[in-house]
């Protein structure tokens, strides 16, 4: 099969052959439509340091992606040939108290899909039967595609009741977007947007903020006086993992807030801890998705039409791989999809 492979320590991906992926018998083999590319496979395409102490090539990167299953191991049940289905990219330990408990996202052995194993952007992915979702009927591709992103919003998201009120999200990259319409849903008053990319601030009133401010020409402040607050945001989305942004929340939020913190900064952040403690705020980190009711809540709010489909910007080839990356590492674009389909 043709698969994006970092073949080696250093800059750069290739598209090569390499063997059709094997499975087990608790296993099934998926024939990949589309892929989305994320964060992390930019980072591992740069090589950056992270990059250099994580990643063990040869591997087949790339995590999000949308197919359908042509092959299940002996022991599987619930899936078969034809089903259209997506793929948890943590394939967790299965024996470790979290796991036994279910709540495998809190598993410490977890391995990432195009981290620690090799992924999905290739013809072909194999995963266990138990990080698969069986997408509901009429679902499109495109959105079924970034299901593992969307993820990330919808945790990020509903890590705190938002009905009624006043949400602040730092960072409106594909995530960041994504969550602006869940919070949306769920009942939040107001939506205030820190962005400093114009192409994504436009993005963020197209998936309906209330307000987007460019955070590096206008403090926080201003935007809570436009939208008449007194006390401050009751919660925030930090989607950026920028310093100054997450300190500008922090400093903006009203007594009592709570922060989830999904964005990962690049080194270590001081913080104000008498804020923290005097104003009595909550911060809770925010990794992947709770499986699987983040996942059947995804499906529930596409059914109950939510439309994340303004986030994808741009579609290539996966032939047009480079292409698509320097679209994803332009700031200038919100979801970039490959599509695996025509080979």
């Amino acid at each position: 099969m043709q698969a994006l492979v970092k073949t080696e320590a250093g800059p750069g991906l290739r598209l090569v052959t390499v063997p059709d992926p094997e499975i087990g018998i608790n296993d099934v083999l998926i024939r990949v439509h589309k892929t989305g590319i994320c964060g992390t496979d930019l980072h591992i395409e740069s090589w950056d340091p992270w990059a250099a102490r994580t990643i063990r090539p040869p591997l087949v990167v790339g995590h999000e992606f949308v197919g359908h299953i042509v092959e299940v191991g002996s022991n599987v049940t619930g899936f078969g040939p034809g089903d259209l289905v997506s793929g948890e990219g943590h394939v967790v330990c299965g024996s470790c108290r979290h796991c036994l408990a279910g709540q495998r996202h809190l598993c410490a052995d977890t391995v990432g899909l195009g981290v620690g194993r090799d992924g999905a952007f290739a013809e072909y992915v194999a995963l266990p039967m138990t990080n698969i979702w069986h997408h509901w009927p009429g679902i499109d591709e495109e959105v079924a595609a970034i299901f593992d992103p969307f993820g990330n919003a919808v945790h990020t998201a509903l890590a705190f009741d938002v009905h009624g009120e006043d949400v602040l999200i730092s960072g409106a990259g594909p995530i960041g977007l994504m969550a602006i319409a869940v919070v949306r849903h769920a009942g939040a008053r107001y939506v205030a947007v820190s962005e400093p990319n114009a192409f994504r601030r436009r993005l963020a009133e197209r998936m309906g903020a209330t307000l987007v401010v460019d955070p590096t020409t206008r403090d926080l402040s201003d935007a809570q006086r436009e939208l008449g607050m007194v006390e401050g945001f009751d919660i925030a989305l930090e989607m950026s993992g920028v310093a100054t942004a997450l300190r500008a929340a922090i400093d903006n939020m009203a007594h009592g807030g709570r922060i989830a913190v999904l964005g990962i900064p690049t080194g270590e952040i001081s913080l104000d801890v008498n804020t923290i403690v005097f104003n009595q705020l909550t911060l809770r980190g925010i990794y992947g998705r709770q499986m699987y009711e983040t996942w059947y809540q995804m499906a529930v709010l596409v059914s109950a039409g939510i439309d994340i489909k303004p986030v994808i910007t741009h579609r290539f080839a996966y032939t047009e791989f480079e292409a698509a990356f320097a679209a994803a590492r332009s700031g200038d674009s919100g979801k970039v999809i490959m599509d695996w389909s025509q080979s």
